[in-house]
């Protein structure tokens, strides 16, 4: 079976985790962020406290249906840092610091073989975009990557639609923005309920991006973008 089904219209990326990376990585982030605020956390100590903050943000996301906006998800990263970096000596400019670090291209790189697969889908004639759980800030990241030039005409972001990821009201948008039926748009992402779920669950085909092989009893999922094009 191809990879991507010969009737697909349109392709659409995740954002983080798919094609951007923080780079150091989150935690390290953190980290270092939080020692110029007084609190001396290893990298795996920040990781597991913002693995209980975030999940505990998720359960509220899904008793609001993922329902969002962009002052949500200032609130919900607000808790999560917060919550993450408890003890810090000023936790407003802690918070401050991160949030307005993530908004810079510099905090990111994209996937090495991201360019090649754009062109290569490109010049099949398919529609390509990005649909990403993010706010207002991922418009900045993107402009300080040409070699994501390719997605920016199509770039659905969850705090402007107004529902996240995996809601179907969010793969809806994604659907209207490509100007496809949803069985006619490929969604690839690397997280298992919010991309691959959300997208079958739509109607939409979806790839999982598993590079570590974490959820072998998918069928349809590759370990690099390149993938795609076999």
């Amino acid at each position: 079976m191809p990879r991507v089904p010969v009737h697909t219209r349109a392709v659409f990326f995740d954002a983080v985790g798919t094609l951007l990376f923080p780079e150091p990585s989150a935690p390290t982030v953190y980290a270092d962020v939080a020692q110029r605020y007084g609190l001396q956390l290893a990298p795996s100590d920040v990781r597991s406290r913002f693995i209980t903050a975030y999940r505990v943000e998720e359960a509220a996301d899904v008793a609001t249906q993922w329902v969002t906006s962009e002052e949500r998800e200032h609130e919900r990263w607000h808790r999560i840092v917060t919550q993450t970096l408890t003890g810090v000596s000023d936790p407003e400019a802690c918070y401050r610091d991160l949030f307005d670090h993530f908004a810079r291209p510099a905090a990111w790189r994209v996937a090495p073989d991201a360019t090649e697969v754009f062109a290569a889908l490109q010049s099949r004639g398919l529609v390509l975009g990005m649909g990403s759980n993010y706010d207002a800030r991922l418009w900045l990241v993107l402009a300080g990557f040409p070699e994501l030039a390719a997605l920016a005409d199509r770039v659905v972001i969850s705090a402007a639609v107004g529902v996240r990821k995996p809601g179907t009201g969010f793969f809806q948008t994604v659907a209207r923005i490509a100007n496809c039926e949803p069985n006619e748009v490929l969604f690839v992402g690397d997280d298992l309920n919010n991309d691959y779920v959300g997208a079958t669950t739509a109607r939409m085909h979806a790839i999982l991006l598993d590079p570590r092989g974490d959820h072998t009893h998918i069928p349809h999922r590759i370990t690099k973008l390149s993938e795609l094009l076999t």
